[in-house]
């Protein structure tokens, strides 16, 4: 059932997304009088799962879901109609119309793309808001259990101050901040000092696995969601709700110090400090021979806070305010992907290793179907799919303006024999990238 939810988002998405990046050329190509003779989702190779033809265009649904595409008359494209070429210009084709025409046509999809994600983050500010966590309400650091993050420094209990010299002032921007770190500032023991990361240090990561964790996690108590029935402990008195906050006399306030002080008492009776509707309590457990307990523990953020662990900011906009918060918001994933771009593309740094392709992407979705997460995601990859398609590789969208953009500067247009070997060209560049980004799937599936 998880694997059907998640294949549902992630072929939802891809389809909002290629239909409309394609609509994006179909419109204004309609507009002015060019002749559009298929509408497809997804490649239609040797034969389509449904198609039909509405005035002059076949809509329809190919059976390769690696895209999709719009035939435009008279236009060298991905079908590589040689025939049609040979034939004298006709005004309804591409090739016949003005050169800012035909701009205008092959900028639509990535303008629509822009377009799409900038109203669905404006949407998402109005509706849901924003909810962050603050980090100067993390008082004791974070937890690091990630092996890199290990390798360069970094320990449990180390406060982040700064990144690059930059401060931020929620989770999520602070642990995205590490793709890019050169120099960390931290406070350990109350003593600050600099941390410095290797060039190398996305690469790094690319080759850590799932059970590594996150960067940075937070430091939170041991809340009892329910005792293991088949262990040792399972018929002590807790409930839901407790808080273990001591050992033997020894208070703790974060799990991670409880877990550390188990380790000491393996296989040993121990006495906890629990607390219970704000009073403390003393449970007798028992500690197994690997230095746990047998319980369940859980939480949530919300729980956390009103422990007083972090503070959850919340804020929601009116539907004026939307606007500037989704633009905003726009803006800031916007450079985040154009960093990450520039990361892959500097071989020292590894990040190429992290480039993935339909598993990366069908992974990102969730198990669960959570609709703002859906729109999130969507949203972040309209922009990938935008960006991509801007990238001046003949066969995308922004090969194409490369060449009319030199026709309307230069006021030669180029051969078609010329373009025909480019959009050749492209199309080995593309079909390499994409075994790439797909074998850096297959590699990381089978290294785990």
């Amino acid at each position: 059932m998880e694997f059907v939810i998640r294949i549902s988002q992630f072929l939802l998405s891809l389809s909002l997304l290629i239909v409309l990046h394609e609509l994006g050329h179909f419109l204004p190509a309609k507009a002015f009088k060019t002749r559009v003779e298929k509408f497809y989702l997804f490649f239609d190779i040797k034969f389509s799962l449904f198609k039909k033809k509405i005035g002059e265009t076949v809509y329809g649904i190919g059976w390769l879901p690696l895209g999709g595409y719009v035939k435009i008359s008279g236009m060298i494209d991905e079908s590589m109609d040689k025939e049609q070429m040979a034939q004298p210009p006709q005004p309804w084709e591409f090739r016949s119309k003005p050169t800012w025409q035909r701009l205008i046509i092959m900028l639509g999809g990535v303008t629509v793309n822009f377009f799409l994600a900038w109203v669905i983050y404006v949407f998402m500010s109005g509706y849901y808001g924003d909810t962050t966590i603050a980090t100067n309400s993390i008082k004791d650091g974070y937890i690091i259990e990630n092996p890199v993050l290990k390798e360069i420094g970094l320990q449990t209990g180390d406060e982040i101050i700064s990144v690059n010299g930059n401060t931020y002032e929620n989770l999520t921007d602070l642990t995205y901040s590490f793709l890019t770190a050169e120099e960390v500032l931290i406070k350990r023991d109350g003593v600050e000092q600099n941390i410095q990361f290797p060039v190398d240090f996305a690469g790094k990561l690319s080759d850590t696995k799932k059970e590594d964790g996150p960067l940075l996690q937070l430091r939170t108590p041991f809340y009892v969601v329910k005792t293991v029935d088949s262990l040792q402990n399972a018929k002590v008195d807790l409930k839901e709700g407790d808080v273990i906050v001591g050992i033997n006399d020894q208070k703790y306030r974060y799990y991670d110090e409880i877990e550390a002080a188990l380790s000491q008492f393996k296989n040993q009776t121990v006495t906890a400090k629990v607390l219970r509707d704000q009073n403390e309590v003393d449970v007798t457990l028992q500690v197994g021979e690997e230095g746990s307990l047998g319980i369940i523990r859980g939480g949530s953020y919300s729980i956390f806070e009103d422990l007083g662990y972090l503070d959850i900011v919340r804020k929601e906009y009116s539907f004026g305010e939307s606007f500037a918060a989704g633009s905003k918001r726009f803006v800031k994933e916007f450079k985040k992907y154009g960093e990450q771009l520039k990361l892959i593309s500097n071989p020292e740094t590894g990040a190429y290793k992290g480039v993935g392709g339909f598993k990366a992407i069908f992974d990102i979705f969730s198990d669960t179907w959570i609709w703002e997460d859906f729109w999130r995601i969507t949203a972040f990859l309209s922009i990938m799919l935008g960006v991509l398609n801007l990238l001046p590789i003949p066969a995308l969208d922004g090969g194409h303006v490369m060449f009319l953009l030199y026709e309307m500067i230069s006021g030669r247009k180029p051969s078609e024999k010329f373009l025909e070997g480019a959009q050749l060209v492209g199309f080995v560049i593309l079909i390499l990238l994409v075994l790439f980004a797909n074998g850096n799937d297959i590699v990381r599936a089978v290294s785990g």
